[in-house]
């Protein structure tokens, strides 16, 4: 094997999955930020509010659109999927120079962020796909995410710098563009056939984990908002500068979900959301800014979270384009309940309630999915058997091919990356997983686990 030339591919990947994000979470956030616009000056004040949870809406639809485009949609889904990312680029221009206060802004934002979710779906596919390829994607996702905060932070869509908005803007679909001109038919797309009887309840729980730490994070910005309003706004706005804490935040929380496959990520979460809270009880409104750093802490523990679960998740279900960018979606989910609680008005007391609740949820669900089990192998972790075992009955037993037999006994006799034992096969990585799929289908695996149980005669 060539190391050299291993080494240079890993790096790539590293770089591509970066790159991908950070032009992504870019443009997500310019576009969000600029649809959040739509109807100020035209629409009352309580109808604005709908406005956001229709924007929300219309993300979770155009996500779902891209699902169905990808697996019902033989061909010509790259060509749609290059013409939304131009159309993208095209509403969101528009809505740079257009006046808000028109039913024209708000047409145009409708179609931008429907558009936009088609995008956020392959955005996420393909990052499933790339981040089974890399020992550490958790570094890489948390410096795109990273990047794309600062920047946003440092343009503030102000006035003035509109042109070099609609620049960056322009540099981000391109850069997505690049990124999805290789087929997406030849890139691994390929979903498991096999069943896994564990697979739906870590879904279930990752869901409701996630689900929970997103109330909780909107729920404590609005209990600290609330504390600084009492306290006047005696030392700093929640919404200013602050923000930039979740630069080191995603990278600390990255970090850690790179460490045994994420398994000390759900607990890392739970210890920062118990922290917040303690320090509300215990301390008020008399320390606003460790008040407002806590709550960047948490929201970048939920992101980090909730993007390398459902990552991981997604490689090993049938329908990878759902699930991938699943914890995305509920993100949405949970600004839209949210906005529709804040019409209730619910007292200071109610909103602690609502924090303290989900921290119970979390802490139910991790014991379930035994998240506090920080002593086992991650789940990806697979042990290599012996090279002795005889492989070859498994040919006559489950009809492999002697192309899958190759790929089968790099498979259960080394811990290699995929992109490692394609270099040596002399295959493409995209050859390497077409065969692994069909490994699974045929031996009723999902994940290369299972795989090697069953040459150890464990299954």
């Amino acid at each position: 094997m060539d190391i050299k030339a291993t080494n240079f591919l890993r790096n790539r990947s590293r770089i591509a999955l970066a790159l991908l994000f950070f032009s992504f979470m870019f443009a997500q956030l310019t576009v969000l930020r600029l649809g959040n616009q739509a109807g100020r000056g035209y629409l009352a004040e309580e109808w604005q509010r709908l406005v956001y949870c229709f924007i929300q809406f219309a993300v979770i639809g155009g996500y779902f659109l891209h699902f169905l485009a990808r697996k019902f949609l033989k061909r010509g889904f790259r060509t749609l999927l290059l013409t939304v990312l131009s159309l993208v680029f095209v509403c969101a221009s528009i809505l740079l120079f257009a006046p808000e206060d028109s039913a024209f802004y708000l047409a145009v934002t409708a179609l931008c962020v429907l558009l936009l979710g088609f995008v956020c779906g392959a955005v996420y596919d393909l990052m499933s796909a790339l981040s089974g390829e890399i020992d550490r994607p958790g570094i890489c996702i948390s410096l795109g995410y990273a990047c794309a905060v600062a920047l946003q932070y440092l343009i503030q869509l102000q006035f003035t710098l509109k042109p070099l908005i609609a620049v960056f803007l322009a540099a981000s679909c391109f850069a997505m563009v690049v990124f999805f001109i290789p087929p997406r038919e030849e890139s691994g797309h390929e979903q498991f056939s096999g069943k896994s009887a564990l697979q739906p309840m870590k879904i279930v729980c990752a869901s409701l984990i996630t689900f929970s730490l997103l109330v909780f994070v909107n729920y404590y910005n609005t209990y600290i908002h609330n504390l600084q309003i009492a306290s006047g706004y005696a030392d700093y706005n929640v919404y200013s500068w602050p923000r930039l804490l979740m630069i080191p935040g995603i990278i600390l929380f990255g970090v850690v979900g790179d460490i045994r496959g994420g398994r000390f990520l759900p607990i890392s979460a739970l210890c920062t959301g118990v922290i917040s809270i303690l320090n509300v009880l215990l301390a008020g409104s008399d320390l606003n800014v460790l008040n407002m750093c806590l709550y960047y802490f948490s929201l970048s523990a939920a992101v980090a979270y909730y993007h390398l679960t459902f990552l991981r998740l997604a490689a090993g279900t049938r329908n990878q384009a759902l699930w991938a960018g699943f914890g995305r979606i509920l993100d949405s989910f949970v600004v839209v309940i949210s906005i529709l609680l804040g019409f209730l008005d619910l007292s200071p007391v109610a909103v602690l309630s609502v924090d303290i609740a989900s921290l119970v949820v979390i802490i139910v669900m991790m014991a379930v999915g035994g998240d506090f089990n920080l002593t086992a192998p991650a789940a990806e972790e697979c042990p290599p058997v012996s090279s002795g075992v005889p492989l070859p009955a498994l040919k006559e037993r489950f009809g492999l091919t002697p192309s899958e037999m190759r790929v089968l006994h790099e498979l259960v006799t080394t811990d290699d990356k995929q992109e490692a034992i394609a270099m040596r096969l002399d295959i493409s990585v995209s050859t390497m997983r077409h065969h692994i799929t069909s490994i699974y289908k045929k031996t009723g695996t999902q994940t290369r686990v299972a795989l090697c149980k069953l040459v150890s005669g464990d299954k």
